[in-house]
């Protein structure tokens, strides 16, 4: 039987957006100030007894994050040619987390499972890929 361990780190960034081709208010430009959550999958325990160290994860949801914080995400290249929902910047830190900690140690053993953005304490999508 192969053992999961799903380690979580939060954080939040702030930024503005708009919902271009939206009916409703979204179509104006507006901010959030975003809740993201990360969630790694680990198969394997290190000699400490951990899958990873938190320090490491979170450095890599700053970094993620970084080119986020404080900006307007319609003009960010990863929005180009789409709207930077929940959803889609959902899929984005996903993709840029799985590219930053499969450069890191441990990749055999961990992965981005999911992560998770909140635009407002009520409302968020969470993002997976099947493995």
């Amino acid at each position: 039987m192969t053992s999961n361990y799903e380690l979580s780190v939060s954080a939040e960034f702030c930024a503005a957006h708009r919902l271009d081709g939206y009916p409703g208010n979204c179509k104006n430009t507006h901010g959030h100030n975003w809740g993201v959550t990360v969630y790694v999958l680990c198969t394997e325990l290190d000699s400490l007894g951990m899958g990873l160290d938190f320090r490491d994860i979170k450095a890599h949801v700053k970094e993620a994050l970084a080119s986020l914080d404080h900006a307007f995400l319609n003009d960010l290249l990863p929005f180009a040619d789409t709207n930077p929902t929940a959803e889609n910047i959902a899929r984005h830190i996903y993709e840029e987390l799985s590219r930053l900690l499969a450069a890191g140690v441990n990749t055999g053993t961990a992965r981005i499972s999911r992560v998770h953005v909140a635009e407002t304490p009520g409302a968020g999508v969470t993002y997976w890929e099947a493995p």
